[in-house]
């Protein structure tokens, strides 16, 4: 199977998940609510899901632990950006690709619970120059 093949099953799983739990919970409540429920909702589909992952940033060679932190990591592969906020804003998607890029991972879901239908607040980005 294709690389590309199984990260869209991957991410159609995890997507999954987060209708579950929207369809349980509704928009309104804080981002954390969400990300634990999320992770546990993973986690019963036997995927491999860690939370509050550190990213260090690396500058001049450098390794620096600056306080980044992945609200989830699925299977190695997939970060998770959860937000519970009125609108997602181009600064959520920036955010994203950062991370993408600083972790070499290949696919990211922004992913916000505070809309009405959760399919509103679903952004998919890929990044271009994953590591191998």
């Amino acid at each position: 199977m294709k690389r590309m093949d199984a990260l869209n099953i991957l991410t159609g799983k995890v997507l999954t998940a987060a209708f579950r739990v929207h369809s349980a919970l509704g928009p309104g409540l804080l981002e954390s609510a969400y990300q634990a429920c999320l992770a546990y909702e993973l986690h019963q589909m036997m995927l491999k899901a860690d939370v509050q992952v550190a990213l260090p940033v690396t500058y001049d060679q450098i390794r620096l632990e600056v306080g980044y932190r992945l609200d989830i990591v699925v299977e190695q592969q997939v970060i998770l950006e959860l937000k519970a906020v009125n609108q997602l804003l181009p600064i959520h998607e920036a955010q994203l690709l950062s991370y993408l890029k600083m972790s070499g991972l290949p696919v990211g879901l922004l992913i916000n619970f505070h809309e009405v239908r959760l399919k509103d607040g679903i952004r998919r980005l890929i990044n271009t120059k994953p590591s191998p």
